[in-house]
């Protein structure tokens, strides 16, 4: 079973950006996501410094895929996902179906997290366009994923998403904006300010969501490092670690140790994160596996 690197979630400077990548080169990781899916707003690195990462990257050996915007708004976006998926160097995630459209007989491609795939027969199609790895969408639980992998089309990867703040869904709104009283347009691109995301809490002070741009997302992490052994027998390719700022590094060795079977970091269960959603509960619960 592979390791990958999903895209980054956040607003991160260009600094922080081509110093986590630098680092990433080094890292157990065989499949790193590049590029801005959340907001198109965000240009720290223009597409020429992305490419320049991929580049380096294919260097120290991994597969470089470029992600897509999982919402797009602008003419400005459709041309940005055109050039995307007209590179002739790499794969591309796509995260909606425009994408979809633009690679559909003309190469093969990863259907993304923000594809609403959830049956066989939507599994079917994607790899009758051209999907040769999908990623299930983050609340489908473990029995309806083992499901599908005893239907899936032949050389269909599947990659699961294994660490981090849960995507959850996008709006045309602007939640970091709207809870600074400022409009979308005039967002200044404030997110920056966030690179984690930002907090939102319940009445009862329950970390409830994250507001991360036009995004949300689980309040606390998903971590299902404890399910590696489930999923190398239900047969999944590739487990996906979504970037944080900090600890990456330490996340993704602890998963490569399980997925080696060496070790398990009690340390990587530090409270709180959730596996609700794989084990068919309320996404934000807790369920230790039974082996534990």
């Amino acid at each position: 079973m592979k390791i990958s690197l999903g895209p980054i979630h956040y607003y991160w400077s260009k600094e922080d950006i081509e110093q986590f990548y630098r680092s990433a080169e080094q890292w157990p990781v065989d499949i790193v996501y590049l590029g801005e899916t959340v907001c198109a707003k965000r240009r720290a690195l223009r597409r020429a410094d992305w490419l320049d990462i991929a580049a380096r990257l294919t260097d120290a050996g991994k597969e470089v895929v470029l992600s897509t915007l999982a919402l797009l708004e602008a003419n400005s976006d459709l041309l940005q996902l055109e050039k995307i998926c007209a590179n002739a160097n790499y794969i591309v995630e796509a995260n909606d179906m425009s994408a979809v459209h633009l690679l559909a007989g003309r190469v093969p491609f990863v259907a993304g997290p923000h594809i609403n795939c959830y049956n066989s027969e939507t599994l079917s199609l994607l790899a009758e366009l051209g999907a040769t790895r999908w990623v299930p969408p983050v609340e489908l639980p473990a029995t309806t994923i083992g499901t599908l992998q005893n239907t899936r089309p032949e050389a269909m990867e599947t990659e699961v998403f294994a660490y981090g703040y849960l995507p959850l869904s996008f709006s045309a709104r602007c939640f970091t904006a709207r809870a600074d009283n400022v409009g979308k347009d005039e967002c200044e691109q404030r997110c920056i300010r966030d690179p984690e995301g930002r907090p939102l809490f319940t009445q009862e002070h329950e970390r409830l969501f994250t507001m991360n741009g036009i995004q949300l997302q689980s309040g606390i992490p998903c971590n299902l490092l404890y399910e590696t052994g489930a999923m190398l027998d239900m047969g999944i390719d590739i487990v996906r670690i979504s970037p944080q700022l900090k600890d990456t590094d330490t996340i993704v060795k602890t998963f490569h140790a399980a997925v080696d079977g060496t070790s398990i970091s009690e340390g990587m269960l530090r409270s709180p994160v959730c596996n609700g959603y794989w084990h068919g509960l309320p996404g934000m619960t807790f369920m230790h596996a039974h082996n534990d």
